[in-house]
């Protein structure tokens, strides 16, 4: 245990307790934000506003280099550009807590990873034989994701009275949701292979792993490399955003400098006596360069990018995907479409199916353990609220979808995130009721 006179004792549990609360706070106001954002995107495009509104998205930005051109709408950069760090996000707490925090235990990991599994395989599953022989089937991918940002958004309505361990298998659920959603997007949803590309790829994550292992450890070498991972997966027909996962999972999540060296370099530095030490090319600046160092690297490179990027993904990059791809011309038309059923029927009853039955199972044949102190009824609840989809549900359908079946799909993906928000919240409302509580009591009492 260590302690500092500033504050109260820090126990090894901090290292991975402070970043993951971090993470649900951003998270949770990142919720807000985005339902603020979809709600201006509806207003917009149910408005005289609209024509604008989807010309404004569609303005080209890029440049020309001789025959290159490299110019794509403004939705394409956001939806291909920006969410790539939206997904480097998603990896580097996944690959934080895997190394140090809850997801250690391969029992407790298995449990999420098989709600995510079951939330994936139903969901399609029911799609495809919902559209069987149908236009829009090759739209399965679409009832595939959970929306982390609005599930944790959800649950922080209802504060402490949601245990701790239900949000971390439902924030875990979402993260292997979102990285298997990606991965559906990359084999499922790319274009054709082009292998030459596809070989500048292999060599530049050899370059990144090789880098890391020669102990290069500036920032700018990692975004020059990533940079150019990006564009090779662009070139090669693979969905570019693959570039965020890969580059999450490679980043080390240990810190390079230990306590123990942090805390002799600071001695070293605070024993000079008072007075101007610093300047010149003394051996005082460099033992306060040296301390300096120590103190950044003190943090895992996972940690601190985390810390730079999440905010930035989720008060920026998520309202602008949400602006750009949220707006739908409602029309009672419609809701007859059998790509809106299908969508609908997929997020709202395939997906807490999936995630629950596939949890249930994961525990009953021994491969997990279920969170302490949280009962299959409040998992139930919690899965009902899987159904939000909206973010990769928006992401895959763009991709899926040619523009005359894309307003169908969003109607389904925005009704079931609806109904699965709503009946969510409900159910656990009721489930963690005081009332409900103290009957509960009463009725143990007296058995």
């Amino acid at each position: 245990m260590q302690s500092d006179s500033h504050g109260l004792p820090r126990e090894m549990a901090d290292r991975f307790a402070h970043p993951f609360a971090r993470f649900l706070k951003v998270e949770s106001s990142t919720g807000v934000i985005l339902l603020l954002s979809v709600v201006v995107a509806l207003i917009l495009s149910n408005s005289p506003l609209s024509s604008s509104s989807s010309r404004f998205w569609e303005t080209p930005v890029g440049f020309h280099f001789g025959a290159v051109d490299f110019t794509r709408s403004l939705r394409h950069w956001i939806n291909d550009g920006l969410m790539t760090l939206f997904f480097f996000v998603v990896s580097l707490e996944l690959k934080r807590e895997l190394v140090h925090g809850e997801l250690r235990s391969f029992r407790m990991a298995a449990f999420s990873f098989a709600g995510a599994l079951g939330g994936m395989l139903v969901p399609a599953s029911l799609y495809l034989a919902l559209m069987y022989d149908k236009p829009g089937i090759q739209g399965w991918g679409t009832v595939m994701a959970t929306d982390t940002a609005f599930v944790i958004g959800s649950l922080a309505l209802l504060g402490s009275r949601i245990p701790v361990g239900l949000r971390l298998y439902l924030l875990f659920l979402a993260i292997f949701d979102d990285v298997g959603s990606i991965l559906v997007v990359a084999v499922g949803y790319g274009g054709e292979l082009r292998w030459p590309a596809l070989a500048i790829v292999a060599a530049l994550v050899a370059g990144i792993f090789g880098a890391a292992r020669l102990g290069i450890r500036g920032v700018a070498v990692y975004s020059l490399l990533g940079v150019g991972l990006w564009l090779a997966l662009d070139a090669s027909g693979i969905h570019p955003t693959l570039a965020g996962v890969a580059l999450g999972l490679m980043t080390p999540a240990r810190e390079w400098v230990s306590d123990d060296r942090l805390r002799a370099l600071f001695e070293r530095v605070i024993a000079y006596p008072k007075g101007k030490h610093w300047s010149g090319d003394t051996v005082e600046r460099a033992d306060l360069r040296r301390a300096g160092v120590a103190a950044r690297e003190a943090l895992s490179p996972v940690e601190r990018l985390e810390m730079r990027i999440h905010p930035w993904s989720g008060f920026i990059i998520m309202p602008l995907f949400a602006l750009a791809n949220a707006g739908v011309r409602l029309s009672w038309t419609e809701l007859g479409s059998p790509i809106t059923s299908a969508v609908f029927v997929g997020l709202a009853v395939g997906k807490p199916i999936g995630v629950f039955t596939m949890s249930w199972l994961a525990v009953r044949v021994g491969l997990a353990t279920r969170p302490e102190g949280v009962k299959w009824s409040l998992l139930a609840a919690g899965a009902l609220l899987t159904g939000i989809g909206f973010t990769m549900s928006l992401f895959i359908a763009g991709l899926a979808f040619d523009p005359t079946m894309l307003r169908a799909a969003k109607i389904g993906i925005l009704g079931a995130s609806g109904v699965s928000g709503a009946t969510g919240l409900l159910m656990l409302a009721w489930l963690t009721s005081e009332k409900k509580a103290r009957r509960a009591t009463v009725l143990g009492s007296t058995s």
